[in-house]
């Protein structure tokens, strides 16, 4: 079983409305239709809070109607038919593709780029599709926690406080989060925690440091990012 904490309280994790984020006047977003759409607000009433025995975030995070019936498939890309995130996983020694798809990773600077995300049994991988080549390989063992808020959103913070951290956005983040915890759980002893909080900090680059607030509207979950 692992950890979840939310505010100061933890609760076991047994065996998301999206949201455009609010920067600070020094951070732009970068605009893409893709981008946006993948973002945009979902309305409130489609978010329930589902019953401990269904839920794996145990009731505490609001989550969409649709997340509950949806099936973890673990690979959307088909990586074995992509060959060059093949080689990129063979250089590594990697052969073992627990989750594979595209999200939105959010830079230093606050801007959103399209990558695709690769998780295996023993790393986190990103990679540029546009140029088809890793920009980042994080060791599960590098891994620390897992931070997101208690709203619907698509908001996943993964922290590493031997390098620096990555924010992410996914509808899929329920399934990111759970391949995460799985993972390191079937490598190690350890169990990966996972924060749930409307307000937490992560390292953009390795000196700075950002802050993310999370505020529930009738039109949905509004995200704020600012620097500290």
């Amino acid at each position: 079983m692992a950890w979840f904490q939310s505010s100061n309280r933890k609760v076991q994790l047994p065996a998301q409305a999206q949201t455009r984020p609010v920067l600070d006047n020094d951070e732009r977003i970068a605009n893409d239709e893709e981008d946006a759409e993948s973002l945009k607000l979902t309305p409130t009433d489609n978010n329930v809070t589902e019953d401990q025995n269904r839920d794996p975030f145990m009731g505490v995070k609001v989550r969409r109607k649709a997340s509950f019936h949806r099936n973890y498939i673990g690979d959307y890309l088909d990586v074995p038919s992509r060959p060059y995130l093949m080689k990129i996983l063979e250089k590594q020694g990697d052969k073992k593709v627990l989750f594979a798809d595209k999200v939105l990773k959010f830079t230093s600077t606050g801007k959103m780029k399209r990558r695709i995300l690769l998780i295996t049994d023993f790393a986190v991988y990103i990679v540029d599709p546009d140029i088809d080549a890793l920009k980042r390989r994080i060791s599960l063992a590098a891994v620390e926690k897992l931070c997101l808020s208690e709203l619907s959103d698509n908001f996943l913070a993964i922290i590493i406080p031997t390098e620096y951290d990555l924010l992410i956005a996914s509808t899929r983040k329920a399934e990111i989060v759970s391949v995460l915890v799985d993972a390191t759980r079937s490598q190690s002893d350890y169990e990966l925690e996972v924060l749930l909080s409307n307000r937490f900090e992560y390292n953009a680059t390795s000196e700075l440091v950002k802050e993310i607030d999370f505020e529930e509207t009738e039109e949905g979950a509004r995200t704020r990012i600012v620097r500290k």
